[in-house]
């Protein structure tokens, strides 16, 4: 245990502000400090830090608390870890001990960022001894980087061998549950065991706010055929949308400067800070996203965005706009020369040349998008005026504050001019109608993402039926016939096979097979269904009524909930409301609510099983369960119409009849 003595030391050391100045922007209020809270989505600033106290306290959400907790609650870290971070960070030495206090999943995380630190130094011996990284030490030098470089960013060299990291890693008493939760190595394809995720690459690691390693992203060294990089998946520690790499580096200067400098590439990051230019960071490998930016606007009010030239890294500038906009930050962006990227030309040119052409060159958004429009030819085609309009104007519609909204518009206004005589009036009426259709379309994504919610409510109701619905009572017909209500996906697939014949059976089991029915009534129906289809036989709903029993009765459960919420719809307003108006739309949503309600089931039975064995039967049943997860995730947060292709489309008619006799018989 630290002594309380040693926990007083470290809270006088810490400057809260500081600490919290690492995830909050923070404005001076009086003598304390105000920003937008951490802990929910907010408009107005209700954060507040009292450094005299050295305590935060949300008058928003009501969470509070010391240096010490808001910590914790950051980085996901128990008491006792929060208290040797901040020792380590203000210099007050805390002796190693034993601590029994952390929850399981603050432990995984723990492990996993204590293999990404080792892994790190694994991998910066590795650049400056193995004679194999030769080739990373020619394209570094190549750059002009020195050893002072390699150390300070932490450049490294992951051996080519494939399996260098994991036996170093275990020699060095590292469980590999951690290795894998933190995506440094992988299960092999071949059997047992597992091999190194990164090899014969040069590695950039990847640091939070805070300096501590969370991945790596590796670059391929010579001519090989193969990614040019490759990144860490997501972890427990790594979430790729909400991480900027150099912002360790890079978010005193940003806060110093009000501004933050965004380049494409790790190596952009290095070179610019290497000249002086310390504001600079790079969006890790990854298209810009709303959650990096806003990690962005806690240190900065102004960001300057730098891509290269060509029609990727133009796509990316244009797309980074309006999520900067919508962020609230004010946007310029700069072009550089024909052939250059900010490495090279600074290296070519010079800190003040750079300095010099940011001055004279960055541009507004507005005057950016007119400009390209005008380099792309389309300001001088009737047809696509229009167009370009419509496209600033949407820019514009990102932006909250109405105030500057209209000032833009204005601005605009003026610009188009030379091009196209419109009137302000025409420009105003045209954004409302923009952001009319944007607020529609929130809205629709908030009613689609309140129905995936009570898709999966229900699939949890549907779950735990058995157990919360009070048992039929012995001599009833339905205490005969089954204890647990019907899952309402598992009858709509039977419904729409019934009803609308081969083409959708066809459709259902290419995406669908008996193991996924949890309802072994249904199940057998599904089956027999499938039994008929390939003897040619009638399996029409008429069949099926006149069949043996339990058919008709599994006929009326399937088909009742449809026509009674169509005639209460009828009688309500005299129009019938036909349920199936697109019946393919119907079985994508059931096909990804029984494929939901299956992985979650696979989850738990996986998991009960993890629970009683060791060894490497545990880590396989581990490799296992996080494939579930991810295909469960993929689908839990996928819209149906993205995860299904539509028939019509002609990807469905791509589907090979062996696979589908395969599915007929029982995908494994």
């Amino acid at each position: 245990m630290i002594s309380d003595e040693k926990k007083e030391e470290v809270r006088a050391a810490a400057d809260i502000v500081e600490v919290v100045q690492d995830y909050v922007k923070l404005k001076r209020s009086g003598s304390s400090f105000v920003g937008l809270c951490p802990y929910h989505d907010e408009k107005t600033p209700s954060f507040n830090v009292t450094p005299r106290l050295q305590i935060f306290k949300c008058f928003g959400c009501g969470e509070s608390g010391d240096v010490f907790k808001f910590v914790m609650d950051q980085e996901g870290v128990g008491f006792t870890e929060a208290i040797r971070q901040l020792a380590e960070r203000y210099g007050v030495y805390i002796p190693e001990e034993e601590d029994d206090e952390h929850t399981e999943d603050k432990q995984l995380r723990e492990g996993i960022l204590h293999a990404l630190k080792f892994a790190g130094v694994f991998f910066y011996r590795n650049l400056i001894e193995n004679s194999e990284a030769e080739k990373a030490l020619t394209y570094l030098e190549g750059r002009r980087y020195s050893g002072k470089v390699f150390k300070k960013y932490g450049l490294g060299y992951a051996p080519s061998g494939g399996e260098e990291l994991l036996k170093a890693a275990k020699n060095a008493g590292i469980d590999e549950k951690y290795l894998v939760e933190a995506d440094l190595i992988k299960p092999s394809n071949r059997g047992s065991g597992y091999y190194d995720t990164f090899r014969g690459r040069l590695m950039f690691p990847i640091f939070n706010p805070t300096g501590k390693v969370i991945a790596f992203a590796g670059r391929v060294l010579g001519n090989e055929k193969t990614a040019k990089y490759i990144n860490s998946s997501q972890t427990k520690v790594y979430n790729k949308s909400e991480v900027v790499y150099g912002v360790n580096f890079a978010k005193n200067e940003i806060r110093k400067h009000k501004e933050v400098i965004l380049v494409e590439g790790y190596t952009d990051v290095i070179t610019l800070m290497e000249h002086g230019i310390g504001n600079v960071v790079a969006s890790s490998g990854t298209s810009l996203t709303p959650g990096q930016m806003k990690i962005l606007h806690r240190y900065g009010e102004r960001i300057v965005m730098i891509y290269d030239s060509d029609s990727a890294g133009q796509t990316a500038m244009k797309r980074g706009i309006n999520i900067a906009l919508a962020e609230g930050m004010e946007v310029e962006l700069l072009e550089l020369p024909e052939d250059q990227d900010p490495d090279s030309f600074v290296k070519q040119f010079g800190k003040e040349s750079f300095e010099d052409l940011k001055k004279e060159e960055a541009c507004d958004f507005v005057d950016f998008l007119l400009m390209k429009a005008g380099e792309e030819g389309r300001l001088d085609k009737p047809t696509e005026k229009p167009k370009v309009i419509t496209e600033i104007l949407e820019s514009i519609a990102n932006i909250e504050d109405s105030i500057q909204r209209q000032v833009y518009v204005q601005y605009f206004h003026q610009k188009i001019q030379k091009f196209q005589k419109v009137k302000e009036k025409d420009l105003f009426e045209q954004l409302e109608r923009i952001m009319n259709d944007k607020r529609w379309e929130e809205k629709r994504s908030k009613r689609r993402e309140e129905a995936r919610k009570k898709v999966q409510q229900q699939a949890n109701n549907d779950e735990r039926s058995e157990t919360d619905e009070e048992p039929p009572h012995p001599g009833t017909k339905t205490a005969a016939v089954a204890s647990k209500k019907k899952p309402h996906y598992e009858k709509e697939l039977i419904r729409l096979m019934i009803s609308y014949g081969r083409n959708m059976v066809e459709y259902i089991c290419s995406f669908t097979n008996a193991k996924l029915f949890e309802d072994d009534e249904l199940r057998m129906f599904y089956n027999d269904i499938i039994e008929k289809y390939k003897a040619e036989k009638d399996f029409s709903l008429s069949a099926y009524s006149g069949a043996e029993a339990p058919f008709p009765r599994l006929v009326g459960d399937v088909s009742l909930e449809q026509h009674t919420a169509s005639d209460r719809h009828e009688e309500k307003i005299g129009m019938k409301y036909e349920k199936d108006k697109n019946p393919y739309k119907t079985a994508k949503s059931s096909i990804r609510a029984a494929q939901i309600s299956f992985y979650r089931r696979k989850v738990n039975e996986l998991a009960d099983r993890i629970g009683s064995v060791s060894g490497d039967e545990k880590l396989e049943l581990m490799k296992r369960q996080k494939d579930v997860k991810s295909k469960l995730t993929r689908r839990e947060t996928t819209d149906p119409d993205d995860l299904f292709p539509d028939p019509e489309t002609g990807l469905y008619d791509e589907v090979n009849e062996n696979v589908f006799q395969y599915k007929m018989k029982g995908d494994k």
